[in-house]
């Protein structure tokens, strides 16, 4: 969602001029806008000209229609707005009623007699979380076998923007070192790669993240290393003057099974010091809430619960301290589900707990999604809901 003109405050009236940008905008656009709210938009009538009532054209015209009622259409990702229009023009008369249909990219004013919290909240969230790679503010620069690969990391989503392969040359000399000519190839491509996609105006943090062993090809001591040397070769100050901003992180790989020593970015985020790096992000929230999660599940704790049900009935006791959900569930195709677990979200937050709705692009989410979508830490044991049956587990 894109918000191209402000004109209101909290609890006073106002307008605004905003932009659907996705599907899901539209949805958020249809709990955003209520019976007694005024639309303005540009739409299309057919008409009868003056000179040849016959001959029926479109014209192009502005209605203000102050709405009666509004539907959702999932299929199509539109949102008919109907009202009354308030102004009179050539071709449609004041007080007469007509349709509007919202779509996206296609502008309109919304003006409220009252922009409450609730809608307030509601339009912030969705203008300040879309999400593109120059949210991020963590990168990460993955170096596995025979390869590399740069995530971006914000707000919710992780993009792989770049993935670099080692020349297979590389490896076709037992005595080939990260000083040979073909591995200098590569990482000059994985350095152009950080180069192009890693922006230190919006990146508060780089974690090159590898095997820890100094004499491996790939490790990543040597390849920060290689990158600062590059920056200073090249006079690149952004990278030289936030150096204290790129660490690195390994693990250690048997030693009789190195060819599938693989790092991957949920290990990136089992070390300490990545964590503390992202403490204060919603992304640190999120993973830590996650692995809290995770470990209670693996305990088999009765303070944790997944499954509707469960979940549901947790919710009823009010016991819920943080509930965790995926996006597909939390934006779910069919409404009535998704004002359920809108519901849902909301009660919590007002209770004083917190709601965490991952996107299908956290690192996390593959995991939450195989404890059903949806999960909850408690705020006291509840050792009757593991009875429970849950006919909704997958």
């Amino acid at each position: 969602m894109k918000l191209l003109e402000k004109d209101f405050a909290l609890n006073q009236r106002g307008t605004v001029k905003i932009i659907a940008e996705e599907p899901d905008d539209v949805w958020i656009l249809y709990n955003l806008i209520t019976i007694g709210d005024v639309v303005t938009a540009d739409t299309t009538r057919k008409v009868h000209l003056e000179s040849n009532k016959n001959t029926a054209s479109r014209v192009k015209l502005t209605l203000h229609l102050k709405v009666t009622c509004r539907d959702f259409h999932k299929d199509s990702s539109t949102l008919r707005v109907h009202g009354r229009n308030l102004e009179s023009n050539q071709h449609v008369a004041a007080g007469s009623f007509h349709t509007l249909t919202l779509e996206r990219n296609k502008s309109f004013d919304l003006e409220k007699k009252l922009w409450g919290p609730h809608a307030f909240e509601a339009l912030t969230d969705a203008t300040e979380n879309s999400s593109s790679s120059s949210d991020a503010n963590l990168a990460v620069v993955l170096l596995q076998q025979h390869q590399a690969e740069i995530h971006l990391l914000g707000k919710g989503v992780t993009t792989r923007c770049s993935k670099i392969e080692a020349s297979s040359r590389s490896y076709s000399h037992k005595k080939s070192s990260s000083s040979s000519p073909s591995f200098n190839v590569f990482f000059r491509d994985v350095f152009a790669a950080f180069v192009k996609h890693v922006d230190f105006k919006t990146v508060k943090s780089v974690v090159i993240a590898g095997e820890s062993d100094d004499n491996a090809l790939l490790s990543p001591t040597i390849f920060r290393r290689f990158l600062l040397s590059e920056a200073k070769r090249l006079k690149m100050r952004c990278i030289e003057e936030n150096k204290s901003r790129i660490v690195v992180v390994g693990s250690r790989c048997n030693n009789n099974n190195k060819s599938n020593c693989n790092f991957d970015l949920r290990e990136v985020f089992n070390d300490a010091a990545v964590m503390n790096l992202i403490k204060d992000s919603n992304l640190g929230l999120e993973i830590r809430a996650f692995k809290e999660l995770w470990d209670m599940v693996c305990d088999s704790s009765d303070r944790v619960c997944y499954g509707p049900k469960h979940v549901e009935s947790a919710h009823e006791m009010n016991a819920i301290e943080t509930l965790l959900i995926i996006d597909e569930l939390y934006r779910n195709e069919e409404i009535e589900m998704r004002k359920k677990y809108e519901s849902m979200v909301k009660s919590v937050k007002q209770g004083g707990g917190k709601a965490l709705v991952y996107s299908s692009m956290h690192v996390s989410t593959p995991q939450l999604a195989q404890l059903t979508g949806v999960a909850a830490i408690l705020r006291f044991p509840l050792p009757g809901l593991q009875d429970m049956d849950d006919d909704d587990h997958v």
